[in-house]
């Protein structure tokens, strides 16, 4: 039989051992990346940190949009080459001197990669 010190330290080292295990169970859940790019483009475009489009645009599904530029709608209308696009969120200033959209390729605030997410999200609305 087993004495109680022996049944404590082995009830307490297979509690420790689940607890460790369900502690790391919402870091792998909340460290999963988008499945495309355009859910990835939508995260950014929504994120108040990144692309923040939000802040100045309504978009479809945002909450508390801007109205500093124009509504992003009929994307694909407006913009059939999505090289245009990219061209405008790049920089905005190239076309527009006055522009208030941030040059976001040129002052490095979006990355290559981030860019083509949000044209990707951006041509779904």
């Amino acid at each position: 039989m087993l004495s109680f010190r022996k049944a404590f330290a082995g009830a307490v080292s297979a509690t420790a051992i689940a607890v460790s295990t369900l502690t790391l169970i919402p870091t792998i859940a909340g460290a999963e990346a988008p499945t495309s790019d355009v859910e990835a483009g939508k995260k950014i475009a929504m994120d108040r940190r990144k692309g923040n489009c939000i802040a100045c645009h309504q978009m479809a599904g945002g909450e508390g949009p801007g109205n500093i530029g124009p509504p992003l709608v009929a994307m694909q209308a407006r913009y059939p080459d999505q090289a245009r696009l990219h061209a405008q969120i790049w920089d905005s200033t190239a076309a527009n001197p006055a522009s208030a959209m941030p040059p976001f390729g040129k002052h490095e605030i979006l990355t290559e990669e981030q860019i083509n997410q949000v044209v990707a999200y951006i041509m779904t609305l």
